[in-house]
């Protein structure tokens, strides 16, 4: 059975081991048996015990060997030390899936971590897969089967949640039970040693009883086996995360630009925007989002029609439409018509549509009907507040009635207030419209059910372009530059990779005295740049190690003699290699383009504003390589200097194209040599359309060997 298969056995078991069942009411074994045989599980149960005997009315085996059936799923909740040997018997057994919920592996330390690498070396050996260890369990609704130690078991429903915290789980299905939210499939990840998040969205895609995927994760274990499942499964399904961690404490130091500009958190997002998953604030949006889901079709666009009984509410709403990307729809005159005839004189017939603090629920139902049925019109949110003469829950029975006459436009319902709304409430949930205390929620929820459509849409089976490159020379320079003990490359080292790569660069050439300095300036043409030559000074203008506009020999032979005097003075110690003498390049519009390597998903890309205030401006976007054409655009669009680029205030565009061409070759490079951890062009000069760029200075730094 391949990994998919095997775990599509863990979701519809035919037969269940508990390994370590208990007759001891409040032990964990005996709480998982429990679950399982009040969840109205249909396949065979076997409690194993050393001791024998009976549990709960079924017959106790003392080792999973002694059952003369097939087993497919094995619950293990036995102490640590003893699970290793237990799971190898599994894997004689014939067992396909394990849900190891014994806690003390590697969250414990060295030992633990150890005992963890044999599990996952013991699932190879078996061809078996493994949920966990120290996890809370999982739970089918459908097949029905709950295999936790949950108190209690949701309820039936369409929506798949996978979870790295168990503690949150349980939290969140005592509240789901209160809300009557439901769930397909509840799974907690745990340390995550075989099985992980990737595995698990590959399978809720392909789980008819789920339409809607929640995660809850504090890391990734690889981030492209990650992103290559969000992007399989989204086209087909939603999927929203709460990624938690994302402060700046974790950040590396780095060197350059991009590493320094590049938080911890930076990778997550844009995995998350490049591979199609939304990625929520906090739990009670994604379940504000879910409850849109899991209740609506799909929006045609971002018009919305409001609907309300008081004004104040009803321009919070509208500027909460605006501040989430959605747009106030403009009603056709036929509906503003029908409006003004059926409601009274100083109502608001426009939109926000405004039935006045007296509206009955015929109002209601005539504003709401005639908004759903409007042309214009792709989705409604109503507002009801308690006014002395507000029916709530005569209102609630008509949205549900008229929701049912318009299925296909999402309709949301905010109904404010407090004990005089919670029947009303019951009754939209019953009817399967989704309902929140305030607008806000209300409006979040939708906006990120209409940029699901635009997700969905957006993700294309793209190639990755490839160019003609000389790999040869760039892996000739790194060796040679490990030769030398070296992490950080000399400028003209740089300009050589990025020049093999077929990127414009400002020749440059490495001079180890000012008669040479001289020679090679003389080679180039006047003007030159001089610039320090050492691994150990990255910012050079910082210790004056630049000059530039050099325009005699005179001029360079003095400016070789600054440069050096100059790092002798303010960074004694560093290594110096010489000055490199550089062409002077054209001016253009200053950019940066750079890249840095997130321990997780690899070479991320960064592009935006360049020049000596890029820290202090951060113009910047990130994408992960390798990238895609779509991908490079999407990266220059999202920045100021995207637009800049394309000429404003009469100024003539750049050669977007040519920028685009040079970060996919930087995509390249990076994804070619995984040795390059750290590399900015800054500045990288972008001139007018048709006449290229110049990578004026180049900087790279290698992982150690």
């Amino acid at each position: 059975m391949d990994r998919q298969e095997l775990i599509d056995v863990l979701f519809n078991p035919r037969s269940i081991a508990v390994i370590g069942a208990s007759e001891t009411k409040g032990k964990l074994g005996n709480d998982v048996l429990r679950n399982l045989i009040e969840s109205g599980f249909q396949g065979r149960i076997y409690p194993i015990n050393p001791k024998g005997g009976e549990i709960l009315g079924l017959k106790v085996y003392r080792k999973v060997g002694d059952i003369a059936g097939d087993v497919d799923v094995a619950v293990i909740v036995i102490p640590a030390r003893f699970v290793l040997p237990v799971v190898e018997e599994c894997g004689e057994k014939g067992v396909k899936a394990l849900v190891i919920i014994t806690a003390g592996f590697k969250e414990i330390g060295h030992e633990g971590q150890e005992a963890e690498k044999k599990l996952v070396e013991l699932a190879k050996k078996y061809d078996m897969v493994i949920q966990g260890p120290n996890c809370l369990g999982i739970i089918n609704t459908s097949a029905p089967y709950n295999a936790s130690f949950s108190a209690g078991t949701p309820s039936k429903g369409t929506i798949a949640f996978a979870s790295q915290s168990g503690a949150l789980m349980t939290g969140i299905l005592d509240w789901s039970l209160m809300e009557k939210i439901g769930f397909s499939k509840f799974v907690s990840l745990g340390n995550k040693a075989d099985l992980d998040e990737a595995d698990f969205i590959e399978a809720f895609g392909s789980d008819p009883d789920s339409t809607f995927i929640l995660l809850y994760i504090e890391s990734v274990v690889d981030g492209r086996k990650f992103m290559e499942a969000c992007k399989k499964v989204v086209p087909k399904k939603p999927i929203f995360v709460v990624k938690s961690g994302v402060s700046e404490a974790g950040a590396r130091a780095a060197s350059s630009h991009t590493g320094s500009l590049a938080g911890s958190d930076t990778a997550y997002d844009v995995a998350f925007k490049q591979s199609g998953v939304s990625r929520a604030e906090s739990m009670a949006n994604l379940f504000d989002v879910a409850n849109v889901f899991d209740d609506m079709h799909l929006p045609a666009g971002n018009r919305v029609a409001i609907v309300t009984n008081a004004g104040g509410p009803g321009i919070l709403t509208t500027d909460a439409c605006e501040s989430n990307g959605l747009e106030i729809a403009k009603l056709t005159p036929q509906s503003i018509e029908v409006l003004k005839e059926g409601l009274p004189p100083a109502a608001a017939v426009y939109n926000p549509i405004d039935a006045l603090g007296t509206a009955q629920p015929e109002d209601y139902e005539l504003c709401v009907e005639t908004a759903l049925a409007d042309e214009n019109v792709d989705s409604v949110i109503v507002l009801v507040t308690p006014q002395a003469m507000t029916d709530e829950t005569g209102t609630a029975q008509i949205l549900v009635e008229s929701h049912k006459k318009f299925p296909g436009k999402p309709l949301v319902a905010v109904f404010m207030g407090g004990n005089s709304m919670v029947y009303p409430r019951i009754v939209l949930n019953e009817g399967d419209i989704p309902v929140f205390d305030f607008p806000e929620r209300a409006v979040y929820a939708l906006a990120e059910l209409y940029k699901y459509t635009v997700h969905r849409d957006s993700l294309k089976d793209e190639t990755i372009p490839k160019f003609r490159v000389k790999k040869k020379e760039v892996a000739e320079i790194i060796e040679k530059v490990r030769e030398d003990n070296r992490t950080v490359l000399l400028g003209s080292e740089a300009h050589a990779i990025a020049e093999a790569y077929g990127i414009q660069v400002a020749k440059i050439r490495l001079a180890t005295s000012s008669e040479e300095a001289v020679d090679l300036a003389n080679e180039l043409g006047y003007p030159v740049v001089l610039k320090i030559a050492s691994p150990d000074i990255v910012h050079k203008s910082d210790i004056g190690g630049i000059r530039i506009g050099l325009e005699t020999p005179e001029e360079v032979e003095q400016a070789f003699l600054e440069i050096l005097e100059n790092a002798q003075t303010h960074r004694p110690k560093a290594i110096v290699y010489g000055v490199d003498v550089q062409e002077m390049a054209e001016k253009g519009k200053e950019v940066i383009i750079g890249c840095s390597r997130d321990i997780q998903f690899g070479p991320m890309i960064m592009f935006g504003a360049g020049g000596i205030f890029v820290n202090y401006l951060k113009d910047i976007s990130f994408r992960l390589a390798p990238m895609t054409r779509t991908d490079v655009q999407e990266l220059i669009d999202d920045t100021k200097m995207g637009t800049l680029l394309k000429g404003v205030r009469g100024e003539p565009p750049s050669d977007i194209k040519a920028i685009e061409d040079t970060i996919l070759r930087i995509s390249q490079l990076v994804t070619d040599f995984e040795e390059i951890v750290e590399l900015d062009i800054n500045p990288c000069f972008a001139y007018e359309k048709g006449k290229g760029i110049s990578a004026v200075d180049v900087k790279i730094t290698i992982g150690g060997s």
